[in-house]
């Protein structure tokens, strides 16, 4: 197993897709009858990588009580009737050590790193958001980080596209694509690969990571970005969660590498 960690920001509310995350944390969303979370994590764990810490706020219970319960829904059990004991046989749960922390209700993103210190500072780590999937190939992103010594390394995507794009001529549409992608502009994509030193960066609980960390570590050079070009999309409203649930039931999604 590798020992690297992987961080999962699981914390937030999740509100522009309330209408599931009223009853149940955005990370435990499902696609295929498994939470998001757990597609993430599989992501990782199909190129080597299985040790996680799943940083957890919002509903963290529910986090928590899926693990718990995982190798119990995973394999067959056998139930003591009189003493209650109960035995798992034929476990398909996947070996992976799964930490599950609390880091507040309201702590930011940068925040929540900052409280998984003592966790993480004995070498290079990942994290990533615990609503974002993509088919990136984990050990390139690695040798990518590897290969610049720099602090730092964030995965840029191109944002999925919304809406279809029209070419008009005149008032004629010459052009219609449900794009998967638009052309241009970069964005932070998550999948980050970093070094303890970044975490010097982080003030306190209210820290936003994507600001005011990642800005300073821009101006210092120690930020790096690995292209992405191909399969990413986010999941933050419901339309997106109906896309990802679509191609998963049609057998055409991307980000299933395991």
């Amino acid at each position: 197993m590798e020992t690297m960690k992987t961080i999962i920001l699981a914390g937030g509310a999740g509100t522009r897709l309330s209408e599931e995350t009223v009853v149940r944390p955005k990370p435990m969303v499902e696609i295929g009858g498994r939470p998001i979370l757990w597609h993430i994590l599989s992501i990782f764990a199909a190129h080597g990588h299985r040790d996680f810490i799943v940083a957890c706020g919002y509903k963290g219970e529910l986090i928590k009580e899926f693990f718990t319960r995982f190798a119990l829904h995973a394999g067959d059990i056998v139930v003591e009737m009189k003493t209650g004991k109960v035995t798992v046989e034929s476990n398909r749960s996947p070996d992976w050590r799964v930490a599950l922390v609390d880091t507040g209700m309201a702590t930011q993103t940068g925040g929540r790193l900052l409280r998984l210190k003592s966790r993480v500072n004995t070498g290079t780590f990942m994290m990533t958001y615990g609503d974002s999937v993509a088919d990136i190939v984990i050990p390139a992103l690695l040798a990518f980080h590897r290969s610049h010594g720099r602090l730092a390394t964030i995965t840029a995507v191109r944002p999925p596209a919304r809406f279809g794009g029209i070419v008009f001529d005149g008032d004629r549409v010459a052009q219609f694509s449900e794009k998967p992608q638009i052309g241009e502009g970069w964005i932070n994509g998550g999948f980050m690969v970093l070094e303890p030193g970044v975490i010097d960066y982080i003030t306190g609980d209210d820290t936003v990571f994507e600001r005011g960390p990642l800005e300073r570590l821009a101006t210092d050079r120690q930020l790096m970005a690995y292209r992405h070009t191909g399969f990413w999309q986010p999941m933050d409203t419901l339309r997106e969660k109906n896309l990802l649930e679509n191609m998963w039931q049609d057998g055409t999604a991307p980000w299933k590498v395991w």
